[in-house]
């Protein structure tokens, strides 16, 4: 049986310039997809997302998911090209290579299957 911890989600807050490179630089040498949420707390639907957000954390499990609030870590927000919230970036090797922007939870998870797909065909 699974204790209550191994069940949490992995959804990790990035807070600084320096959390995002740690993470970014241990996804890529673990060859592990990065999925990241562009949040503000003033942005209704951004906070509307987080319950889908740690929804697919749960689901995907080979993925890494991060959250990043635009105000608190505008380094990161400028450094992906962020604009609007929420926004939902797919990151390889520190590289975004997917983009959805509001709230759309049915193409983020289209985006994310599509993403995950591809890497498991090119390891098979």
């Amino acid at each position: 049986m699974e204790t209550a911890e191994e069940q949490k989600p992995r959804v990790v807050v990035i807070d600084s310039l320096q959390s995002w490179e740690f993470y970014v630089n241990q996804a890529s040498t673990q060859n592990s997809p990065i999925v990241v949420h562009f949040t503000a707390s003033w942005c209704m639907p951004s906070v509307a997302m987080n319950p889908f957000f740690e929804e697919l954390a749960s689901t995907y499990p080979d993925v890494l998911f991060l959250t990043v609030d635009v105000d608190e870590v505008m380094e990161v927000a400028k450094r992906m090209d962020v604009k609007a919230m929420p926004t939902f970036v797919v990151v390889k090797d520190g590289a975004p290579l997917e983009k959805v922007v509001g709230a759309n939870p049915e193409e983020i998870k289209k985006r994310i299957d599509t993403f995950v797909q591809s890497i498991r065909d090119s390891v098979a």
